[in-house]
């Protein structure tokens, strides 16, 4: 093999795609169904764990702005989310099922990947290796990582939210709407009046949750906190923050409502929701009692429960150079959340990026870089970042260089030209890589 690629999650897929798509012969290990991590249960690659993983759309949203890349850059991971997408309004979100299956189908077809169902428990020996294992790599492959580097991993706490069947809920109660548009919505709404939120903040502030290891600190990453954690931050935390009522109105008395719990599509079908922004740690006695206290669940039936998890990952601007290549190991590459980034669309960019540059190093050739404007080129730039403490961040406007004389703008103006400034100076990296693609594609068909 050419080049060996460790996991198959939506990193190590589109690593693995973009190394054979480039001529190279791969190797791809996926520990599925073999063993399975504390967050997933599907055999298939790239299993996400909530329907509206790849967020919002439209270019005027720093991730919107990374997904049109990835389609510009040819993705695989964004083309596959395309067309097994679902209705969520202003936001990309997909059949998860669907998604993986087609995302394995498509790897598993591509004749330059060789597939390898089993765990790897020790860094390969090859010299070409992309590491795209996630953010919950296993104890023995993050021991020996961990030896490499020769520093403890840092790491924080991510949670996932309860499904509901969509049967389960009380239709006389929840409303459908989307926030500030008319007619019916993508989401299903659940209104409280202010007494039921207060006694909804109080129920969660004296839940029971799962306890974590003596060992281990509770560290939470800011753009996922856990809904207890939030309720306890502030009595109004939760109504300024996932359960916003802005831009809802409740047909049954036509005004907003004190507070609202929103329920999002989880498979094309419609049979399951997602309740956003309600990742938790409660012990799961504790979620059916205070989840079935809300307008419209009192019946709700879980296809899942919320639970948390471990996250681990690299200091990047010490352990990684500036092409994802670990600093200790030359020809290892770092893929995915373990990089230093969070969120799916940004582990599959990486993903992406990790597969071009380790298969330039294969063909003994420079890789080019996307510009620091572009939204990849700002991904990059946050794991060159040196700062005291830093942990992995989402994509954001704040990581591209300040636009000059925009001070009076408005800030989606601001963000408009930005993406628009984006979009234009991705072309020459993706004119790059281009090249280096099309070359493979006509040695493959036999044309000189």
């Amino acid at each position: 093999m050419d080049v060996v690629v460790v996991g198959a999650g939506l990193a190590g897929s589109e690593a693995a795609w973009q190394l054979a798509e480039r001529g190279l012969n791969v190797r791809l290990y996926e520990m599925k169904p073999v063993r399975f991590s504390p967050a997933h249960d599907s055999p298939e690659f790239a299993e996400l764990v909530c329907s509206n993983s790849f967020r919002a759309s439209g270019t005027s949203n720093a991730v919107g702005l990374l997904k049109e890349e990835m389609r510009r850059l040819g993705s695989l991971v964004m083309r596959t989310a395309d067309e097994t997408a679902v209705p969520a309004g202003r936001a990309l979100a997909v059949d998860r099922g669907t998604f993986s299956k087609r995302i394995t189908e498509q790897v598993e077809a591509h004749p330059g990947i060789e597939v390898c169902r089993e765990e790897v428990t020790s860094l390969p020996e090859g010299p070409l290796t992309v590491l795209a294992t996630g953010p919950l790599t296993s104890a023995p492959l993050a021991g020996e990582l961990q030896t490499l580097v020769g520093e403890e991993s840092l790491y924080f706490y991510d949670a996932i939210s309860p499904i509901v069947y969509a049967d389960s809920i009380d239709a006389e109660v929840a409303f459908r709407a989307s926030r500030w548009e008319d007619g019916e919505g993508d989401y299903l709404n659940l209104p409280l009046s202010e007494e039921a939120y207060r006694a909804f903040v109080e129920a969660l502030k004296g839940a029971e949750t799962v306890p974590l290891h003596r060992f281990e600190a509770a560290l939470y990453f800011e753009g996922c906190l856990p809904i207890e954690e939030m309720a306890r931050r502030g009595a109004d935390t939760l109504a300024y923050g996932p359960m916003k009522p802005v831009g809802l109105v409740d047909p049954r008395t036509g005004r907003r409502p004190f507070a609202v719990v929103q329920l999002r599509h989880e498979d094309k079908r419609g049979t399951l929701y997602n309740m956003v922004g309600f990742q938790t740690k409660l012990r799961i006695g504790e979620q059916k009692r205070i989840l079935r206290s809300l307008p419209a669940m009192s019946e709700a039936v879980f296809a899942r429960f919320g639970s948390v998890h471990r996250n681990t990952y690299l200091n990047a601007p010490q352990q990684l150079s500036p092409n994802l290549e670990l600093r200790k190991r030359p020809g290892l590459f770092i893929a995915g959340q373990m990089a230093g980034v969070e969120g799916y669309v940004e582990s599959a960019a990486l993903g992406f990026l990790a597969g071009v540059f380790a298969a330039h190093a294969a063909l003994g050739e420079p890789a080019p870089e996307p510009d620091p404007q572009t939204a990849h080129g700002a991904l990059l730039g946050h794991l060159r970042n040196e700062v005291r403490d830093f942990q992995p961040m989402n994509v954001n406007f704040g990581l591209f260089p300040r636009l000059e004389g925009t001070g009076r703008l408005k800030k989606r103006e601001k963000h408009e030209r930005l993406a628009a400034r984006a979009l234009e100076a991705l072309e020459p990296f993706r004119a790059a890589i281009a090249v280096q693609g099309a070359r493979a594609s006509a040695a493959r068909s036999g044309v000189a």
